[in-house]
Order: C-alpha cells, then sequence, then structure tokens
C-alpha cells in the first residue's frame, strides 16, 4: 500500500488528498527533533496501476539493491514493522539503482521528487519542467540546505536474493529475512550528485505549495518527510 502523512492543521491538503481519491487511514502525533508533537493524517493512495518508473540518469550504473542509512556501522538489516503499518508485517527494505536518488538528502528532510511519463500532459510538462531540460525534479525547502550540504550518507549494497518488488510502489523492493549488506558506498556532496546525475534541484521556503499542485497532476511522484514540511509564508501586506 503506498500511504503519505499529512499534518492535520493544514485543511487544504487533507481536502485535496481526499477529493483526489484517497483514502483516510487514521490518525497519529509524531515527535519533531526540538520535541514539537506534530499531529498527522496517514492517507492509502486510490487503486490504480504502480508508479512508473523515473527515468534513467546520468552516471546511473548498473542495477543493484541498497539501504541508504545515516548510520555508518550497519552491515546486518533486520525486518522490522512500521509503527503506523504494522499489518504489513516486519520487512527489510531496499530502493533499486534507477531510484537511488530519492534517497540523496538527510533521513527527516521534507523533499518533493518527480517526473514525467507517458501519461503525463503536455500542459504539465510545460508547468513543471517548460524551462529545463532536467529529466528529473527535486525540491526541498531552504530550512534544509545547511544540513543537505553537510549529510555524509552511506548506501548499503544488498545482494537481490530474497527481495521481491513491491507490488505498489516502483522501485522498491521488500525482503522478510535478514539480509546481510555486501557492500557500502559513502554518499556526500549530495547537491553536486544531482548536478551530475542532470536533474534539478530547487530550493523554497515551504514545500506544500508546490505538492498540491504535483498530487493534481499528472506526473509520477515521491514525497517523503512532508508531514515536517514548513507551513508557507503569508504574504507581506
Amino acid at each position: 500500500m503506498c500511504v503519505l502523512d499529512v499534518v492535520t492543521h493544514d485543511a487544504a491538503a487533507v481536502e485535496l488528498y481526499e477529493q483526489s481519491g484517497w483514502r483516510r487511514l487514521g490518525r497519529n502525533v509524531i515527535t519533531l527533533r526540538d520535541g514539537t508533537e506534530l499531529p498527522i493524517e496517514t492517507f492509502a493512495a486510490p487503486p490504480g496501476p504502480s508508479r512508473d518508473p523515473a527515468p534513467p540518469y546520468r552516471g546511473e550504473g548498473p542495477f543493484a539493491l541498497w539501504h541508504v542509512s545515516e548510520d555508518p556501522s550497519l552491515s546486518r538489516l533486520a525486518p522490522r514493522v512500521h509503527p503506523r503499518h504494522p499489518g504489513a508485517g516486519g520487512l527489510v527494505w531496499a530502493v533499486d539503482t534507477r531510484h537511488l536518488p530519492l534517497f540523496w538528502f538527510p533521513r527527516e528532510c521534507p523533499r518533493g521528487c518527480v517526473w514525467a511519463s507517458a501519461a503525463t500532459t503536455p500542459a504539465d510538462r510545460e508547468a513543471f519542467f517548460g524551462m529545463s531540460d532536467a529529466t528529473r525534479l527535486h525540491v526541498v525547502e531552504s530550512s534544509w540546505v545547511e544540513r543537505i550540504l553537510a549529510s555524509r550518507l552511506v548506501a548499503y549494497e544488498l545482494p537481490p536474493g530474497g527481495f521481491e518488488p513491491h507490488d505498489e510502489v516502483g522501485g522498491y523492493w521488500v525482503s522478510r529475512e535478514p539480509v546481510e549488506a555486501v557492500g557500502r558506498v559513502e554518499l556526500d556532496g549530495l547537491v553536486q550528485r544531482h548536478a551530475d546525475a542532470g536533474f534539478e534541484l530547487r530550493v523554497t521556503p515551504s514545500i506544500r505549495p508546490f505538492w498540491r499542485r504535483v498530487v493534481a497532476s499528472t506526473l509520477e511522484y515521491s514525497g517523503m518527510q512532508l508531514e515536517r514540511a514548513a507551513a508557507p509564508e503569508e504574504p507581506p501586506g
């Protein structure tokens, strides 16, 4: 099941997802780094085909499975039950090389990653990519720029045996058994990685206005940590 979280007090976002066919699963509370408790709504995507894969990128490399972490000491990954989705059981999650750039960010960084597919309308291509020849657009918030610049991640390579593709989210793979990493690659210089891959990395005060347009469009997308996104600034005057 493809799910996402929306801040409860963002009534416009909640209404948008409901109007777009997303199904409300329930409410929860997360605790931010500063100790603030934030109420959220969890939504499940409407029924439909799995997400089209992202387009290839410069320097992509061969197919492999990866688990990205800020912890440099991992060697063995055990299945874990997500506290908000216990019905899925314990899983080890991995991402393939094509979708690895979705994780070129600090773990808690709110980001929206979008790309066009065969189903994307010319109007949406023009609206989101009209002034760029990039194949992917990644959007982050300005408050995260320094942390992105300083971030050092590790991509752990995992053996493909025992993994199966996630049945609803293209590019994600899951295993119900413990997995031993077979290699590791340090990921730093994350902004330069975006440039080298041919992506557009956009910075905005709040990702929410952008994301509302994305979910109402015909683009393919992946959004993470959006419940941590900043509230849009009020216009002056």
